[in-house]
C-alpha cells in the first residue's frame, strides 16, 4: 500500500469541476489530468465523495471514453489502497479474469492453477464474490463450492503459494482492497461497466522477489491496447493477454488462440496459436451451461444474474474435479490449455506442445488433484 496522504479528499470544487468536464456529452466533454483522476478516485474510495456525484463521475468517464492519463490516475489510486505483499519466492504469476464472472459457459480456468502448481509454477488469482453487471460464476464461488476458503488474507495467500505442497491461491477483493470492494453496491446501481471494471483486474496484491507475471483476458479489440498500457504502467514484468471466452484466459477451442504478450525479451508481439498442434482443436469453444440448470430467482439475487449461482458453482466444481481426475472434455481441456499458455509465456517450457504435455502429466499422475485439495 502506497503513501496516499496527498490524495485523501477531493474537495467539493474539484469534484464539481471534474464532473462538469467529463459529463457533458460525447462532443463537449473534456479530459482530466492523471492527478485529478487519482484524487477524485481517492474521494470515491475513502467515502468522502457524494454517492450521486461518484456515480456521475464513473458514468461520465465511461461515456466520454477514458484517456490513458485518466486510466493511469484511477489505476494509481487503486494501487495506493491495495494491500501489497512480497511473496518469499522469485517469481509469481497473477491470473485475473472479469470480476463479473461467467454466465454463458462453465468456468474452467480455476483448475489450471493447481495444474500449474503441480508443474512448479507459483500462481494466484484474484476476484470478487459477486460483481455486476453479469453476477456470474467465478473463482470465489467455485472455491466455496469445492469446500475451500476464498476469504484468506493476502499475507496468508502469499505464504501458501510459496509452499511447494500448495503453490496456488486466491485473493478476494474484500481482503486486498476493501475500499474498492465497498463501491460494489454503487457499481451495481449504475449498471454499466465503469472504469473500475477495466482497472481492477490489474491490481498488484502479491509480488515475486524477482518477477511478477500477469495473465488476463479480453474480448473487445480496443481493450487490448489499454491492458497492455496499464500492465506496463503498474510494472508487471510480463503480460500474457488472451482473447478468451467471455473475456477470460481460456480461448475458444475451435479456432487459433489469439494472444498478445510482452516480457523481458519481447517488447510486444501477437500470436495466433495453432491448437491442432497441441491436440486441443475442438468443435466447441467451451462447455456451455446446460439449459436445465436452475435459474436465479428474484429473491435475494441482483438484477442481471441469470443462473442460480450456487448450482452453477457446484456444477463447475464437479466438472473440475472430474477433469483433474483425468476425465476428458472441455473442463479438462481448459485446465491443460490454461496451464500450457502460462508455462509457455513465462519460459518454464520451451514451446506450447511441451507445456501441454507437462500439464497432462501433472493431471494423470494425480499431482494436480493433490495440489487442488491442499490449496482449498
Amino acid at each position: 500500500m502506497n503513501d496516499q496522504s496527498q490524495y485523501t479528499i477531493a474537495d467539493a470544487e474539484m469534484m464539481r469541476s471534474v464532473i462538469q468536464r467529463v459529463a457533458t456529452g460525447p462532443e463537449l466533454s473534456k479530459n482530466i489530468s492523471r492527478e485529478e483522476a487519482r484524487s477524485v478516485m481517492h474521494a470515491l474510495l475513502d467515502g468522502s465523495a457524494d454517492p450521486v456525484q461518484a456515480g456521475v463521475f464513473l458514468i461520465g468517464l465511461r461515456m466520454k471514453r477514458e484517456t490513458d492519463d485518466e486510466l493511469k490516475g484511477v489505476m494509481d489510486a487503486l494501487q495506493d489502497v491495495t494491500t501489497i505483499v512480497n511473496a518469499p519466492i522469485d517469481e509469481v504469476v497473477a491470473i485475473s479474469e472479469p470480476y463479473n464472472g461467467f454466465n454463458r459457459t462453465l468456468q474452467g480456468s480455476l483448475f489450471a492453477l493447481p495444474v500449474l502448481a503441480a508443474c512448479g509454477v507459483n500462481v494466484y488469482s484474484h476476484g470478487v464474490e459477486s460483481g455486476g453487471p453479469k453476477f456470474g460464476v467465478n473463482h470465489h464461488t467455485i472455491i466455496k463450492a469445492l469446500g475451500g476458503n476464498p476469504k484468506r488474507t493476502t499475507s496468508d495467500v502469499a505464504k501458501r503459494i510459496a509452499d511447494p505442497s500448495i503453490a496456488w491461491g486466491y485473493v478476494d477483493q474484500a481482503q486486498m482492497c476493501p475500499s474498492l470492494h465497498s463501491l460494489n453496491d454503487l457499481r451495481a446501481r449504475i449498471v454499466k461497466r465503469p472504469v473500475l471494471s477495466t482497472t481492477e483486474v490489474l491490481v498488484f496484491p502479491i509480488k515475486g522477489a524477482q518477477k511478477t507475471h500477469l495473465v488476463t483476458g479480453y474480448v473487445h479489440k480496443p481493450y487490448r491496447d489499454t491492458y497492455c498500457m496499464l500492465a506496463r504502467h503498474v510494472a508487471y514484468d510480463s503480460l500474457l493477454l488472451v482473447r478468451g471466452t467471455e473475456g477470460g484466459i481460456i480461448p475458444s477451442f475451435r479456432a487459433p488462440a489469439h494472444v498478445v504478450r510482452y516480457s523481458d525479451g519481447v517488447d510486444y508481439e501477437e500470436h495466433d496459436l495453432d491448437l491442432e498442434v497441441i491436440e486441443l482443436l475442438r468443435e466447441y469453444r467451451a462447455e456451455d451451461i446446460p439449459d436445465d440448470l436452475p435459474m436465479a430467482t428474484k429473491k435475494n439475487n441482483p438484477i442481471g444474474r441469470k443462473w442460480d449461482i450456487e448450482a452453477l458453482s457446484e456444477l463447475c466444481a464437479e466438472k473440475g474435479r472430474e477433469a483433474l481426475s483425468g476425465k476428458s472434455g472441455p473442463m479438462y481441456d481448459a485446465a491443460v490449455l490454461g496451464a500450457a499458455l502460462v508455462m509457455w509465456h513465462t519460459g518454464k517450457e520451451k514451446d506450447l506442445a511441451t507445456a501441454a504435455n507437462k500439464a497432462r502429466d501433472a493431471i494423470s499422475s494425480g499431482d494436480a488433484m493433490r495440489h487442488l485439495e491442499a490449496g482449498l
